[in-house]
């Protein structure tokens, strides 16, 4: 009978803020948020011509800090 021994893991605690997998996911969706209102808000050009980027920026950083570890 074989045993798996597991390595321990660095606790989140000892990881940077940005390494952490909750807040950056938080931050990435407030992003995207801000990217959805900035599209459909009625009063500047300039939020509107920045919003698409604002969406992918958030979606694209969502995809990358899905895969961190919790």
């Amino acid at each position: 009978m074989t045993h798996l021994i597991e390595t321990p893991r660095p606790s989140p605690a000892k990881r940077p803020f940005f390494l952490r997998r909750g807040p950056m996911e938080n931050i990435a969706t407030t992003l995207i948020a801000i990217g959805f209102l900035m599209l459909f808000q009625p009063f500047l050009l300039v939020l509107y011509t920045y919003s698409l980027v604002t969406l992918l920026a958030g979606t694209a950083m969502f995809i990358i800090v899905s895969k961190f570890p919790e």
